[in-house]
């Protein structure tokens, strides 16, 4: 199988990735993201990631709207990219999983 390549790969982005692969610990990612993001970027980065987990669980756009308070607009974004992205949400999933195992 080849390598996956993605549109945004470049060595910058490499050596951000590898930092945030060599975290040990949800303190460190903590002070990591506060320095490097917005309070406002995190909270939409947890805020999709949430709503991703709830569609994958089956759960409908109406309950998924009361839970997270995301627009119906960013519940079908996700959706869409569950079903025809990249797979990085089921990769992140199954991580988590496999992790909690």
């Amino acid at each position: 199988m080849p390598k996956y390549r993605s549109k945004l790969e470049d060595k910058e982005t490499d050596i951000l990735f590898e930092a945030i692969l060599s975290l040990k610990s949800i303190e460190d990612c903590y002070r990591f993201f506060e320095d490097v993001c917005t309070v406002k970027e995190i909270k939409s980065m947890t805020q999709r990631f949430h709503v991703a987990r709830l569609l994958d669980e089956g759960k409908k756009y109406t309950e998924i709207e009361e839970e997270t308070n995301a627009s119906t607009a960013t519940i079908s974004r996700i959706s869409r990219v569950l079903n025809y992205g990249e797979k990085g949400y089921e990769i992140g999933f199954k991580s988590l999983k496999k992790k909690n195992k």
